[in-house]
């Protein structure tokens, strides 16, 4: 096949016009293209409000040769494309079914290949199946009345099911990994256009059904799913994992689980298996994360700093990636920005509040909303204790909680620069999912954060006009940007407790769905190259 780079056409282009403009730009003759696969699509806003899409296609031609020796053009060129090849099996025999535990992203995808593989893996999740997890999270952005068990944290498709569900990852990919991660999504009902969009993403709608599609797979392919089984013990002998306490998180029923094979996927929040872990003393260590606000914009302001022009129907609704140096040596950036999106209570322990972001598939909120955090290191925490971020980001969470009497505390950014609490909304009116109450967000955080929020947020002014606009909305606490914890491993990916494989966002190796996805496979490939196949006439 033929790569062609750098094809760019009018924002307002039919299908028809991209054929027309990859024949033109190969010189073919009628009949002479035999198809062609879009590799990616992104947006050129760089000359706005002149806006064109760009594309880079591999082209499938007659007499492929003659072509590419009479090209003078440099983007133009042989495709050349990883696809994902899966790893040589093991020859150790697994006297236990494999156990993942978390099904968040970096587990689901991990069942789902050892499965697919073979291995009949058993998949653990404290949370409720997708379904009844989403009945719970509308409980509670209704009536305030939290399921410490099922939430926007816990339960199937983990925290990034209740999010805006973006697919990008900065993570290098020799190995095609990332692309099968897209690959599994659109077999599994997300669109097709994730595979060559340059931002990609699914929306919550989408990824509810995608998660429930994945387990069907999983199922089908032997694996089991057991829902409201959180791990609460592991048990070690001679320096290896040879099982579990599961604990069914409705009746409080016990049962032990034996393994030799375990995957930690456990997820941001599961702070209470962190204190099971450092109990037990697995190998860990504090690192840095970030912490800080949400805050809210009108979408349309954002598309006119980005495009120079109101958004048309051809275009998607804008979105943005900030940095700043600040004054203070931290660095203050967005993060886990939503397009049309909502601020949603995120919490999911009792007396404590933390906010996330969230988009539908069509992001068609009045509102922009991005997280605006600062890093904190690990010398910022209170003690030496290596779950001294958790307790960190506990203390930030009940001051959140206490802020508004448990509803989100929302304020306009000129009063958080006052230090005084809002009394009124401006033109921004609050998008958000759960309840929320006018108060004092700044007070939530330590001074050097607050202030360094601030800064962060004026310097922002200066790239997107209008970003520290008096009535922009501010709301608290983001404090689950990421782990504050990782769970060390070695370059088999186990810990020093063999046979225990930290995996994904929680256990610190990842920061996103599509990273956290990759995690999943790249340890569902360790456990492939040492083991062969569970032998199902043999263990059933």
């Amino acid at each position: 096949m033929i790569r062609i780079r750098q094809l760019k056409l009018k924002i307002d282009h039919t299908e028809e016009d991209l054929e027309k403009k990859i024949q033109h730009t190969l010189h073919l003759k009628p009949g002479q293209c035999v198809s062609y696969i879009i590799r990616k699509q992104s947006l050129d806003a760089r000359k706005k409000p002149d806006l064109f899409y760009t594309y880079t296609v591999d082209v499938e031609v007659s007499r492929e040769a003659s072509i590419l020796q009479k090209n003078k053009n440099k983007d133009i060129c042989k495709a050349e494309w990883k696809e994902y090849s899966y790893p040589q099996e093991g020859t150790e025999p697994l006297i236990h079914r494999p156990v993942v535990i978390g099904c968040g992203p970096a587990g689901m995808f991990c069942t789902y290949m050892l499965a697919e593989l073979g291995y009949r893996p058993i998949l653990l999740e404290r949370g409720a199946d997708v379904d009844n997890r989403c009945q719970d999270v509308e409980h509670f952005w209704k009536t305030g009345e939290l399921d410490t068990r099922s939430n926007v944290q816990f339960g199937e498709g983990g925290a990034g099911t209740f999010s805006d569900g973006k697919l990008n990852t900065l993570v290098k990919d020799p190995m095609g990994r990332n692309h099968k991660v897209l690959e599994i999504f659109v077999a599994n009902g997300a669109s097709e256009e994730i595979l060559y969009r340059n931002k990609p993403h699914i929306g919550t709608d989408v990824l509810a059904k995608v998660v429930k599609n994945m387990r069907k797979k999983i199922l089908a392919n032997g694996g089991n799913v057991h829902f409201y089984s959180q791990v609460t013990d592991f048990t070690f002998e001679n320096g290896k994992i040879t099982g579990l306490t599961v604990t069914d998180t409705r009746d409080r029923k016990e049962y032990r689980l034996d393994a030799e094979t375990i995957v930690l996927a456990i997820g941001h929040s599961a702070r209470d298996t962190f204190q099971v872990l450092n109990d037990k003393q697995v190998p860990m260590e504090a690192k840095a994360f970030a912490v800080g606000i949400r805050m809210e914009h009108p979408q349309e302001m954002i598309d006119l700093a980005q495009y120079g022009q109101k958004r048309e129907n051809h275009l998607p609704a804008a979105d943005y990636k900030l940095t700043a140096q600040l004054e203070s040596g931290r660095s203050g950036y967005t993060f886990c920005m939503c397009p049309g999106g909502y601020v949603v209570n995120a919490s999911s322990e009792k007396e404590m509040l933390a906010v996330n972001g969230m988009s539908y598939h069509d992001r068609s909120g009045e509102n922009a909303n991005s997280a605006v955090i600062i890093t904190v290191r690990p010398e910022d925490f209170p003690g030496e204790d290596v779950l001294a971020g958790v307790e960190f980001q506990r203390n930030l969470e009940h001051r959140a909680y206490e802020a508004a009497g448990g509803k989100i505390p929302v304020q306009q950014f000129a009063d958080f620069c006052k230090n005084e609490t809002s009394t009124a909304f401006g033109e921004v009116k609050p998008q958000m999912r759960g309840l929320y109450e006018l108060a004092n967000v700044r007070n939530i955080f330590p001074e050097f954060i607050s202030h360094d929020l601030e800064e962060t947020i004026h310097k922002f002014d200066c790239k997107i006009p209008g970003y520290a606009r008096k009535d922009a909305i501010v709301s608290g606490v983001e404090s689950r940007t990421s782990s504050p914890v990782r769970i060390l491993r070695d370059q088999s990916l186990q810990s020093e407790i063999r046979g225990l494989y930290p995996c994904g966002e929680g256990a610190g190796y990842a920061g996103g769905i599509t990273s956290a996805a990759m995690d999943g496979i790249k340890v569902a490939e360790k456990i492939v190259q040492k083991y062969h196949p569970f032998d199902r006439q043999q263990h059933d």
